[in-house]
């Protein structure tokens, strides 16, 4: 029993999950995986104040290791619930290349339940996440005969440490280091009905100087490694101004290993794939609801789960 805890203790690092994407890592931290989908080129009614509420819930019974195989633990059982929180304020004023300037800030609430009961593989509970804040430039949609063909936007999104946090636990609301995550969103028409989105991100951690004491003893500082992921999504819109259907998907691919005291430390690098159907319902130009489920595969060094994204967003 006790090579079998050492050897998970090994392949599991700092799970923590925090903001969007409220994902559930082994030593990156929580992003975007599937929080966002269609028509995520551009705010739905144009500039001004909007605000969102996230709820997810996600759910796993299966770890994984660097082959995609079942790390050896009796029962896993993963639940996990995110109330995310967000302010987007774009304004109508152009200031570098015709793009107008925003700002988005998200806090994310976590609610982290693991079983079974295991030193080292302990969650910490209910408690905030990492604050969120991303100042970002959107462009104005370019219009065809018969209306909007392309709409895009960046982001540079910094992820700031301020969540709940124990180095004694393996599982947290708060990953206790920096991260910067920018992005390119876009959305295309391929006709007026139907359209293809995408969010493609780039994330960059920084230190963190309490690891988790029992994946890494006696270690000063550890790093996670770089990644790539991207959000993509198509639909189609069924009922006219108020119902589009589709398939959304996300993809996640760590491309740099952790390190440990400015050491890389090989056989830890993250990767996940999740597909599933979702939707939107337009109830106004300035109130909407997206559903959006996801099924993963193809996960290494990750918890394997699925997850349900409900997000309403309205504009003042």
């Amino acid at each position: 029993m006790k090579n079998c805890i050492k050897k998970i203790c090994c392949s599991l690092a700092l799970l923590g999950t925090t903001v969007p994407g409220s994902a559930l890592a082994y030593d990156l931290p929580p992003v975007n995986l599937g929080l966002t989908s269609f028509l995520d080129g551009a705010p739905p009614a144009g500039p001004g104040l909007y605000f969102q509420e996230y709820v997810m819930y996600y759910s796993a019974d299966s770890l994984k290791d660097g082959n995609g195989n079942d790390i050896p633990l009796p029962g896993p059982k993963l639940d996990n619930w995110l109330s995310l929180s967000q302010l987007i304020y774009q304004s109508d004023k152009a200031v570098l290349l015709d793009g107008k300037l925003g700002v988005n800030c998200m806090i994310p609430l976590v609610s982290l339940d693991f079983s079974p009961t295991i030193t080292g593989l302990q969650d910490n509970g209910t408690g905030f996440g990492d604050l969120l804040i991303g100042p970002f430039l959107q462009w104005d949609p370019v219009m065809g005969t018969n209306g909007p063909r392309f709409m895009h936007r960046i982001e540079l999104q910094m992820i700031f440490p301020t969540g709940k946090y124990n180095d004694d636990r393996a599982l947290n609301p708060g990953s206790n280091f920096f991260s910067f995550n920018p992005y390119w969103a876009g959305t295309f028409f391929m006709t007026p009905q139907w359209t293809a989105s995408w969010r493609l991100h780039y994330l960059w951690n920084g230190k963190n100087d309490q690891p988790n004491i029992h994946t890494f003893p006696g270690a000063e500082d550890t790093q996670a490694g770089q990644a790539i992921h991207a959000n993509l999504s198509s639909d189609y819109e069924v009922i006219p101004n108020t119902l589009r259907l589709g398939v959304n998907a996300y993809y996640l691919d760590q491309i740099t290993d952790t390190k440990m005291d400015g050491h890389n430390v090989s056989g830890r690098q993250e990767k996940v794939l999740g597909i599933g159907p979702g939707g939107v319902y337009h109830f106004s130009p300035d109130n909407h609801l997206f559903v959006n489920v996801y099924f993963e595969s193809a996960v290494e060094n990750r918890t394997d789960g699925e997850r349900i994204n409900v997000r309403y967003v309205h504009h003042f």
